[in-house]
């Protein structure tokens, strides 16, 4: 069955970047790191084979990127839909790297962009999430892997990284070597909410996987 799949990446700018930020309020911070892994686990028992992954990203290059509207959302909704009052972000670039996939990333203008901005100016490490709709097939007790029907919707800003990841780095900083700082204690209030989706899934039939 079709569900809403969304994973957490860490998320954190590098010092050079924020300065520029504080000294030119006016301009738009962007902000350049990795958005997703291909052919890993993840901290949701969950892998993307590349060539899903790869072929999603492609058809979200030449659509949303290509048009300028490759938009997200500051937090989660349990939706498909974006919702176009809490936009806070425009990706402007998609590329890889291996299997990690990189994004070059404007932070916007808006009432939620510039939340988003100041929580980077504090230094408050937040995350980056995909969010899309598909099915998925177990492989063993603990492991799960995305299906063929998996469709890309965007990609969030959220408070709560949970998977093993990259922190982004606003642009300037790609010739420095990546950072892959994991937090190997997860938050236990996680555990609770994926409990409770599990009981929603299982009553209503509406499941929403983080």
């Amino acid at each position: 069955m079709s569900q809403i799949l969304i994973e957490y990446i860490p998320f954190k700018p590098i010092t050079q970047n924020l300065h520029e930020a504080r000294m030119n309020p006016s301009k738009n911070l962007i902000v350049e790191g990795v958005v997703q892994r291909a052919n890993a686990k993840n901290e949701n028992g969950r892998i993307y084979p590349k060539e899903i992954l790869e072929r999603e990203v492609e058809k979200y290059i030449q659509g949303p990127v290509a048009q300028n509207r490759a938009l997200g959302e500051l937090d989660h909704p349990e939706s498909s839909v974006i919702n176009l009052k809490n936009v806070c972000h425009n990706i402007q670039k998609l590329y890889w790297d291996g299997d990690d996939l990189f994004g070059r990333i404007e932070i916007l203008d808006t009432p939620s962009g510039n939340i988003l901005k100041h929580l980077f100016l504090n230094n408050i490490t937040v995350g980056i999430s995909s969010r899309g709709m598909g099915s998925v097939k177990p492989m063993n007790e603990n492991t799960v892997e995305v299906q063929e029907d998996f469709d890309l919707v965007c990609w969030d800003f959220v408070s709560t990284p949970s998977t093993h990841g990259a922190y982004m780095r606003p642009i300037g900083g790609l010739n420095e070597s990546k950072n892959y700082n994991y937090n190997p204690n997860p938050n236990p209030y996680n555990k609770i909410h994926s409990l409770v989706t599990d009981i929603i899934c299982s009553q209503t039939g509406v499941c929403c996987i983080r």
